[in-house]
């Protein structure tokens, strides 16, 4: 691998599925052989203390920038070039292409020979926009190969590139941790700690905003409960929406089978996951195709624990189900799908188990960090 630039906003100790990802294949690339130039987490003495001691911690060099936001300006453009040429790095890799691979033909000229940049969801909404469509075409031609998450992404970013940009586009989605979710992750305790032992538990991992389809859930729960009464809907996470949630679940009748948890730290998801007997998450698009689902890793890292997953239609989510075989995707708009697939996953754990299995065996073959890491690698 080329000695490598990593220029992005989206890392650690910053939280976000983005940031996760980008980490995780840092890790697994060369650490001599990489450089991370990123922006501030948080402002303050509390922000910058868990900042450096996270830097510290890293087997490669990190470079923090004042600013809590780095912007394709003509300083953090110069701070880039520099970086480049001062650490000897000749591939740059973009952790979110759009807007800081604008900066690709001024690194280019500094000395970058091979650059890469990463798009997530929201480049495909920048793809509906005149004026940002106009900047992620430029992003395309300024750049070596655009990584995509799956088929949905890739048709509506490529639609804004040239031919030639597009026909260089490669996947590259986030990976699993197949080591640290398993079946055997510590769901027995959730379940337990929660008084949920005995309960046939649905279980939602995600951030509490309208997107991911916590409401879905909710008003699908009536219909669940008149087939398997006691069943819980277990809520897992945090989030602006938290207390609309909240709200609906005390109108719609069903407070009492729905269980929030909060925010739960990162090494504790996994038995979250492990708690459930189904796990299920209906997002669904929004705000006219510019709120999306870029791809939903919560659905492998459900399936690697060996749950039977509901998934909603939005963007990329389907790309992360085998429908039919690992679990179902449902229209993220309407509750009656996703209760009658719940329901007939609670009520038959041999099909249960025949979807957990088979996603686990998915998860294994195609979505482990070590396989896409090799992929990134090759790229650089």
């Amino acid at each position: 691998m080329d000695k490598t630039l990593i220029v992005t906003n989206d890392f650690p100790p910053r939280p976000g599925g983005i940031q996760a990802f980008l980490h995780n294949m840092a890790l697994r690339l060369e650490p001599g052989r990489l450089v991370v130039y990123a922006s501030t987490w948080k402002r303050g003495r509390e922000g910058a203390e868990a900042t450096r001691a996270f830097d510290e911690e890293q087997p490669f060099t990190v470079v923090r920038d004042r600013a809590t936001m780095l912007l394709p300006t003509p300083r953090v453009t110069r701070r880039a070039a520099g970086l480049l040429r001062e650490h000897g790095c000749t591939s740059v890799w973009f952790g979110a292409a759009a807007p800081l691979g604008l900066m690709a033909p001024a690194l280019r000229r500094a000395g970058a020979r091979r650059i890469v940049a990463t798009t997530h969801g929201h480049e495909a909404g920048w793809a509906q926009l005149p004026v940002a469509r106009g900047l992620l075409r430029r992003i395309g031609e300024g750049t070596d190969t655009l990584t995509h998450l799956g088929e949905y992404t890739r048709a509506r970013i490529a639609s804004a590139l040239t031919p030639e940009a597009a026909g260089r586009m490669v996947q590259l989605p986030p990976g699993v941790d197949e080591k640290t979710f398993h079946p055997g992750s510590g769901g027995d305790e959730v379940r337990a700690r929660l008084g949920l032992a005995d309960r046939p538990v649905v279980v939602c991992v995600s951030r509490l905003v309208p997107r991911k389809g916590q409401d879905t859930l909710i008003r699908a729960m009536p219909a669940v409960l008149s087939a398997v009464p006691d069943a819980v809907l277990l809520v897992v996470g945090g989030g602006p929406y938290e207390r609309e949630l909240h709200r609906l679940a005390e109108e719609t009748g069903v407070a009492g089978s729905v269980r929030f948890t909060g925010a739960v730290p990162w090494t504790e998801l996994p038995a979250h996951y492990g708690a459930g007997d189904v796990f299920a998450m209906p997002c669904r698009t929004r705000r006219g195709g510019l709120d999306v689902e870029g791809l939903g890793i919560v659905y492998l890292e459900a399936s690697a624990t060996g749950l039977p997953v509901v998934a909603g239609d939005s963007g990329g989510a389907p790309d992360a189900v085998l429908d039919g075989e690992t679990g179902w995707v449902v229209r993220g708009s309407a509750p009656e799908e996703s209760a009658e697939r719940i329901t007939a996953l609670l009520e038959d754990p041999a099909l249960r188990r025949r979807m957990g299995e088979r996603g686990r065996a998915w998860v294994e073959e195609r979505w482990r960090w070590d396989l896409l890491a090799e992929r990134l690698k090759e790229l650089l």
